[in-house]
């Protein structure tokens, strides 16, 4: 193609045009700029000062000046339930869904801003209302995810499975603690008087149907132990002891480290079928594949009860050398303590003052006051380690949670006191 010199005509246009274009938009920047209120800049000049106080009251002032600022409205209430007042926040939020001329886009976010507002300040009620005006908008998901977080901080089980069947109609993602929800409906349901047999077997047969999504995950064996715990209060309620029994053998299978929780009650139905050395047998076997605190004080105290002082305190001393445990030699001394209170025989601690080596029954009163005083040191170490911790946030409880009162997170606490854990 060849090049034609009358094409040079153009360069000189195609500068003038742009430079027409810069001029305008230079023009229109300068107009906007002076429509600015000063409260603006000294907003800015405050923020970058560090000063977040002073910039929040210079951005209030401009939100009052220029009420079309909405993106500002909304910058300002993010800030305010960020620092915790929530009544400036929502006047914020309300003020702009009482704008007639809002955008249904921005009407929608104000709303959801709201709600969140209203669930910070804990009114729980007037956040509820709020969420469930923007079901139907693009915040369904996260508002289904905060009326969840109601419910269940309402006990309200049934509306929260609901929740979380309308959650999984709008993603496909695990709810983990549906299975905890059905669990507390059978809870509910063994708990009046009298207990209604048949909402308890609906709900936990819904929650082993929750449970089987989580098989082969880290989170399935709580919720399978926790069902079959429950499962065998279902059985003893309908006094059928072979079947409580097995639910309870069940959890050393599907869930070997919540034996700590079952270990008491599996053996007392053993006793009460008259097997009691058999249920000793199996506890006795569980615990040397899984050590436990709780397992320890069981079986420790069977022994004493079934073969007597000596082989009792032989297993002691194997299980202690084996896996030190200040709380485990607190429990057994206590055990012991109560055994003299009622047959009136101290066990005598050896002069080398190790109350692990061998011990032999006397009544010498002064062995008792020396054990009392072992027992007393020993306790005092060990009240805070005998306690259960959320992985989450940390709060301690003496007993065991399956949601955490701190938090409120399902599943955080380890079947294991303080000191098994270190």
């Amino acid at each position: 193609m060849d090049f034609e010199p009358w094409w040079l005509i153009f360069l000189p246009l195609l500068f003038a045009l742009g430079w027409i274009a810069a001029r305008v938009d230079i023009r229109q920047m300068l107009s906007e700029t002076r429509t600015l209120p000063n409260s603006y800049f000294k907003g800015l000049n405050f923020l970058l000062n560090e000063e977040p106080d002073r910039a929040i009251d210079a951005f209030v002032e401009v939100a009052k000046l220029d009420p079309e600022t909405t993106e500002l409205h909304f910058a300002l209430g993010s800030l305010f339930r960020r620092r915790g007042e929530m009544e400036r926040a929502i006047r914020v939020h309300q003020s702009l869904l009482a704008r007639a001329d809002l955008p249904q886009v921005d009407r929608e976010n104000a709303q959801h801003e709201l709600a969140q507002d209203f669930l910070k300040a804990g009114m729980l009620d007037r956040a509820e209302q709020a969420f469930e005006h923007v079901l139907d908008t693009r915040f369904a998901v996260p508002a289904v995810r905060a009326l969840i977080r109601i419910y269940e901080s309402e006990h309200d089980w049934p509306r929260a499975i609901e929740a979380v069947k309308r959650l999984r109609a709008l993603v496909d993602e695990p709810v983990p603690q549906l299975v905890h929800y059905q669990c507390e409906r059978a809870v509910a349901a063994m708990a009046i008087k009298p207990p209604d047999i048949l909402a308890a077997e609906e709900a936990l047969d819904a929650a082993d149907n929750a449970a089987s999504a989580l098989r082969g995950q880290t989170r399935g064996q709580a919720s399978e132990a926790r069902i079959a715990m429950l499962r065998a209060h279902l059985a003893r309620l309908n006094n059928k002891p072979e079947r409580q029994r097995s639910y309870l053998v069940s959890v050393l299978n599907i869930a070997p480290e919540y034996a700590s929780l079952v270990a008491a009650d599996i053996l007392e139905s053993y006793r009460q079928a008259g097997q009691q050395v058999e249920g000793l047998q199996l506890l006795r076997n569980h615990y040397m594949r899984y050590p436990s605190l709780e397992t320890f004080n069981v079986v420790f105290r069977e022994l004493r009860a079934q073969e007597g002082y000596t082989p009792a305190w032989a297993f002691a001393r194997e299980s202690l050398r084996a896996h030190p445990s200040l709380l485990g030699l607190d429990r057994l001394l206590e055990a012991e303590l109560a055994t003299q209170g009622s047959s009136n025989v101290t066990p005598q601690v050896p002069a080398s003052g190790n109350p692990l080596a061998p011990l032999a029954s006397t009544t010498d009163a002064g062995s008792g006051a020396d054990l009392n005083l072992l027992r007393s040191l020993i306790h005092k170490h060990t009240q805070r380690l005998d306690r259960y911790s959320c992985r989450v946030c940390g709060f301690e409880a003496r007993n065991y949670y399956w949601q955490c009162p701190g938090c409120n997170s399902w599943e955080t606490y380890e079947p294991r006191r303080l000191e098994e854990m270190k």
